[in-house]
C-alpha cells in the first residue's frame, strides 16, 4: 500500500488470503467457488490484505446502491469470513426468516433494549473470542453530510480498531484498507477516516 491506499492490482476475481486469528465460516468448498465465480462473473476483484486482527469493526462506503450487498456478499462467501452485522430482533420472529438470518451471519438486536445498540454491539464484542462486526457508516444509500457516529462508538467502547473498506466501481474493485486505532476525539477521528475514502467511488456516489 502506498499512504494507506491499496493498489489496483490483480485479475478479476482476486481473493487475499485469510490470517489465523481472523474469524472464519465452517469450510465449505461449493460456497466460495460460488463466492470466487460471481466476483469473476462480475469482472470484481479484491485489493489490500486482511489484517491478523481477531476483533475489528469493519466500515463499508460508499454505499449508493443495493448492488453494494451483492458484491459484498460474494466476497463473504468467496473468502469464508465470519463477518456479524446487527437485524431487528422482530425479523427472526417471522417462520424460517430467522434460521436463514443467522447463517448469514446476521445478529438479532432488541432495539427498545434500554443499554441501547451501542452497547448491546459493544457487549457482543468484549465477549467473544473472535468477531468481526460490520455496518455501514453513512446508514444510508443516499449521500449525507455526516456519517453516523454509531461504529465509532462501538469500536471504542469495546476497544478495537475501525477496518475501512471500499467500493470503487469504475475499477470494479473492492479494497481493504489499513486498521484505524481510534482517539478519544471522535470529530477528528471520523473526519480522518472519511478522508481516507475520497478517492472512491461508489455506483452512484463518492463518499465527499
Amino acid at each position: 500500500m502506498a499512504d494507506g491506499y491499496p493498489r489496483h492490482e490483480g485479475a478479476a476475481g482476486r481473493i487475499p488470503t485469510i490470517p489465523p486469528r481472523v474469524p472464519q465460516v465452517p469450510p465449505n468448498r461449493f460456497t466460495r467457488a460460488f463466492g470466487r465465480w460471481v466476483l469473476k462473473l462480475g469482472g470484481w476483484r479484491m485489493v489490500g490484505e486482511l489484517p491478523d486482527a481477531a476483533k475489528v469493526v469493519l466500515i463499508g462506503a460508499p454505499h449508493s446502491s443495493n448492488w453494494d450487498g451483492i458484491w459484498g456478499f460474494a466476497a463473504k462467501l468467496a473468502l469464508g469470513l465470519d463477518i456479524r452485522i446487527l437485524g431487528k430482533d422482530t425479523l427472526f420472529k417471522v417462520p424460517g426468516v430467522g434460521a436463514l438470518l443467522r447463517r448469514l451471519g446476521v445478529i438479532p438486536v432488541d432495539r427498545s433494549n434500554p443499554k441501547g445498540v451501542v452497547e448491546q454491539a459493544a457487549a457482543m464484542l468484549r465477549a467473544a473470542d473472535a468477531l468481526w462486526f460490520g455496518l455501514a457508516p453513512e446508514g444510508t444509500r443516499k449521500r449525507v453530510e455526516k456519517w453516523k457516529t454509531g461504529f465509532w462508538k462501538i469500536a471504542r467502547a469495546a476497544d478495537v480498531p475501525v477496518l475501512p473498506v471500499y467500493f470503487h466501481y469504475p475499477d470494479r474493485v473492492i479494497g481493504i484498507g489499513p486498521l484505524w486505532p481510534l482517539t478519544d476525539d471522535p470529530e477528528a477521528d471520523m473526519a480522518r477516516i472519511r478522508a481516507w475514502y475520497a478517492p472512491w467511488q461508489g455506483k452512484n456516489r463518492g463518499t465527499v
